[in-house]
């Protein structure tokens, strides 16, 4: 068998510059190598060579209460609740699947729809995971592609989008976020809340809220408004007038803190309702501070949960910080009892992996 010309060719330059050959086959191997190893942290090692899809009708009646199968469906009335990835993630975590769970859960009569940018327009199939199975046995569940142009159409945050160079600020994806939930708030009015929540009760009630953090700061992981709602409207003008993609939180809770002060002709931070929009005390959907996050892996008596959560909604899990920290299951732990309580299903899967 003869040598293809080029291939001669090739090998005589290769053998003729023999350094730059060997340093170039290096920087290829450890390219490959880098790319390799980058998405095998990124992809879920649960989603290689084995399908995802639960026996639908088969195990979804283990999995969902007759409560919600038997429902008449979600009310027009009641607002949805909405949850939304923006990254191209398609493969929820635990911690993702239980807050929506537990919000389908609280709000049977709500639709819970969760948006997600990493979805296929016009595809009506989801990909095959575990959670988009397990969520899908919810009727009140809807999990739809997150359309950013046509979410931020017709609102002031629709230059600010389209602006060319703004996916290479440091922040984008959390801004990003910052700017879907008030422009849904502002559009469709219901309740917004972070993929990493743990709802506890229905939130249908907490109408015009949003959280108070701490002493100093107001924080939009949990929002509740009506639609066209003016407070929602000022917060969007804030976004374009004061904007700063390049300092953390500057779009989120550090905006919701000043128009509330604007709002209420307030100096400091405190639980109060004004102008018909409520600051909750902390409490009601950050009963555990960030800076205490370590606390929701700590074990805790049933007596000790009891009195934690009497007067919360939801809690929020600071994924941000606690994503990397091992939860034994089952566990008297914090966090494995509320799972174990508002997520039902979410925390079998997690028990048989």
């Amino acid at each position: 068998l003869r040598m293809p010309s080029c291939l001669l060719k090739l090998t005589r330059v290769v053998l003729s510059h023999k350094p730059w050959a060997l340093f170039l086959l290096v920087f290829i191997f450890v390219s490959f190598t880098y790319i390799k190893l980058y998405w095998g942290i990124w992809e879920d090692p649960k989603s290689r060579g084995q399908p995802y899809g639960l026996s639908a009708g088969v195990r979804c009646a283990h999995y969902v209460p007759s409560s919600l199968n038997t429902a008449a469906g979600p009310s027009p009335s009641a607002g949805n609740v909405f949850f939304v990835e923006t990254s191209e993630q398609t493969t929820p975590s635990y911690l993702f699947s239980c807050s929506v769970e537990s919000a389908a859960r609280t709000h049977p009569g709500s639709r819970v729809v969760v948006l997600m940018k990493g979805l296929a327009k016009g595809n009506t199939s989801l990909p095959k995971h575990w959670a988009f199975s397990l969520l899908s046995c919810f009727p009140n569940v809807e999990i739809r592609p997150l359309d950013l142009t046509e979410l931020f159409s017709g609102t002031p945050l629709r230059r600010w989008y389209l602006w060319p160079l703004r996916h290479w600020e440091p922040y984008f994806l959390a801004v990003l976020s910052d700017a879907c939930r008030i422009v849904l708030m502002w559009k469709f009015g219901g309740i917004y809340l972070d993929t990493d929540f743990i709802v506890l009760k229905n939130l249908q009630n907490l109408t015009n809220a949003l959280g108070i953090q701490d002493n100093k700061e107001l924080n939009g992981a949990f929002l509740s408004f009506k639609p066209k709602h003016e407070f929602m409207e000022l917060c969007m003008q804030d976004f374009v007038q004061n904007y700063n993609g390049w300092v953390w939180g500057r779009q989120g809770p550090e905006l919701l803190t000043r128009v509330f002060k604007k709002w209420c002709s307030l100096n400091t931070i405190k639980s109060m309702s004004c102008k018909g929009v409520s600051a909750l005390a902390p409490e009601a959907v950050y009963p555990i501070p960030w800076q205490n996050w370590k606390k929701l892996f700590e074990a805790v008596s049933a007596l000790e949960l009891h009195k934690l959560l009497e007067n919360t909604y939801a809690v929020h899990i600071w994924n941000k910080l606690s994503h990397g920290t091992k939860l034994e299951i089952p566990s008297q732990a914090l966090l494995a009892q509320l799972y174990s309580q508002f997520c039902p299903a979410t925390y079998t899967k997690m028990k048989q992996d």
